[in-house]
């Protein structure tokens, strides 16, 4: 049975197609329109997963969608009833941003389906299902505790419960405008950057505030009950009626001038980030051993935006209880079509599980001939080499940035080892180097580290294994001067390790480096400049090498160097 799989209603427009349960490709919109976090309707990557795979419409048997546009009607209506003024204009976004969406997927549905008796039937499958549940069938675990969290979905901004085989248990839901990721995206905002995009930079900058000077009023707006609920204080906040802003007039009257964007950061700035950071990592981690003490599952399963803040993870992965925690590579809204086909597949049509989604390279790939091809028709002359992990070894140990495009696209917003930039990370001027001469970025943001899986414990203090770079932890205190580009201000960094049978050319490449410098760890960061997304095609890759400060490129085979 193929599904295809697609969000289209929320940001990180993305298709999928899973056969028989076993995803064979997802590809996010943004990856072909150039335009980071789109919300367009995902022809592209749809009509792409399809030539891929080699499909044609005729061979989708039904389509998952990851949300239910009815799911929770009547809640917002009445929501936006309660205040005549501020809820006609809610009603009205809500209502046009449903016709916009709808009429978009029923435009493609009938232009991809000319013959009405030979489409598809279409699967609305709610928001939050499409989340920790549909991430906890492809994952490695039989029986879970699931925790879904994000701004809101349909209605619902965090969802609990318990995966046990094929069985999907709800616990209880937390609903809009009680948000966590509202919460996080108002310090966002507060802090210069764009609300669901820049929330990582929020997590790279609280570590260099204190988060006392903030806590005990950032601590009072969120409670946490003991029933798998919280409430936030929504005097702190302009989110509830989808306004112009995130904050209320208190919320500055509190912490102080907002910083507008190209502006310095103030001290203010560095402060409320650590405080909100902080307070989003507790309320998590009261709410996680709530789940632990009632599913009494060794394992958790996270899924949602609020999931790819990877500094709380870290701390659920050492203080909830749990052994270990899943997240799947694009834990966003981008991997929802994913998990809408995985809950369709296996809990309403009641298929066994039998695929673990522990490879995140599942996009698209390039062959020698298209690479070579569109080297010729930019009029370049690389070098044809027959060792790419070796060559890539020496360049970074000479203290080169390395563009290393290869194989196949990574799902996501993290660049795991085959669309990605790569540089020394025992050099203590690359972090600087780097987000000057390449990113274009903010000079406080951290670089991540890929190290082989066999040496996490020796560089990192963790024990449990992180393949999707979404788990911070400790650098070891003895290995940081060793590692200072990719030690962050507090000690931790974002690691990716690296298994051979799932990515056996970045192993050796790591290897090969570690033979040179006798330390097995790369620095990897996405191989794209800010505000773009992460490159697709050699083209992307070749544009993105003579447009920035990297000294060399390898696509495939071929070495281009400056």
């Amino acid at each position: 049975m193929n599904i295809l799989g697609l969000n289209y209603f929320f940001h990180d427009s993305t298709a999928s197609i899973l056969q028989d349960g076993k995803l064979l490709i997802a590809i996010e919109e943004e990856r072909l329109t150039r335009r980071k976090h789109t919300v367009e309707f995902p022809t592209r990557s749809a009509r792409r997963c399809l030539d891929v795979v080699g499909m044609s419409p005729a061979d989708i048997d039904a389509i998952a969608v990851s949300i239910r546009p009815s799911e929770n009607a009547p809640s917002k209506i009445v929501h936006g009833l309660r205040r005549p003024r501020e809820g006609r204009r809610f009603l009205g976004l809500e209502l046009s941003a449903y016709r916009a969406r709808n009429a978009g997927l029923m435009k493609w549905y009938h232009a991809t389906w000319p013959d009405e008796q030979r489409r598809p039937r279409i699967h609305f499958i709610p928001h939050h299902l499409c989340h920790a549940p549909g991430s906890f069938l492809m994952s490695p675990y039989d029986d879970a505790a699931l925790l879904s969290i994000d701004g809101s979905g349909e209605w619902a901004s965090a969802w609990f419960g318990k995966g046990d085989g094929r069985k999907i248990e709800r616990y209880s839901e937390t609903y809009f405008p009680h948000s966590l990721g509202s919460f996080y995206e108002a310090v966002t905002e507060f802090c210069g950057f764009r609300t669901n995009y820049d929330e990582g930079k929020t997590m790279g900058l609280a570590a260099y505030g204190d988060p006392n000077v903030f806590y005990g009023v950032v601590k009072n707006m969120v409670r946490v009950k003991d029933d798998l609920s919280f409430e936030l204080d929504l005097s702190y906040f302009d989110h509830q009626y989808w306004g112009a802003s995130r904050c209320s007039p208190k919320f500055r009257e509190t912490f102080g001038r907002p910083r507008k964007e190209g502006e310095p950061f103030e001290d203010h700035h560095h402060n409320a980030a650590a405080a909100f950071q902080r307070v989003l990592e507790e309320s998590a981690l009261d709410l996680c051993r709530q789940l632990k003490k009632r599913s009494k599952a060794k394992h958790l399963v996270i899924g949602g935006g609020v999931a790819l803040n990877s500094v709380m993870n870290g701390r659920l992965v050492r203080e909830s209880g749990f052994q270990d925690l899943y997240v799947m590579p694009a834990a966003g809204d981008n991997g929802t079509g994913i998990g809408a086909s995985s809950y369709l597949y296996h809990s309403e049509l009641g298929h066994p599980r039998s695929f673990v989604h522990n490879d995140p390279y599942v996009g698209t790939s390039y062959s020698d001939a298209q690479i070579k091809r569109a080297l010729d028709e930019a009029k370049l002359r690389p070098e044809r080499v027959e060792d790419p992990a070796g060559i890539a070894a020496e360049i970074i140990h000479q203290g080169m940035i390395l563009g290393w495009f290869q194989g196949r696209m990574e799902i996501g917003p993290r660049s795991l080892g085959n669309r990605s930039i790569l540089a020394d990370p025992t050099r203590p001027e690359m972090k600087d180097k780097l987000n000057a001469e390449v990113k274009h970025r903010e000079p406080f943001r951290p670089f991540a580290p890929s190290v082989i899986v066999e040496k996490r414990s020796e560089y990192f203090q963790i024990e449990v294994e992180d393949p999707f770079m979404l788990k911070v932890c400790y650098v070891r205190p003895e290995k940081r001067a060793a590692l200072p580009a990719i030690t962050h201000v507090d000690g931790t960094a974002r690691l990716q390790t690296v298994h051979k049978d799932v990515n056996p050319l970045y192993h050796r490449l790591i290897s090969e480096l570690g033979q040179r410098n006798g330390i097995p760890v790369v620095l990897n960061t996405s191989f794209n400049v800010m505000g773009e997304p992460i490159v697709e095609s050699p083209l992307d890759a070749i544009r993105c090498f003579y447009s920035t400060g990297i000294d060399a490129l390898i696509v495939g085979n071929y070495l281009l160097k400056k």
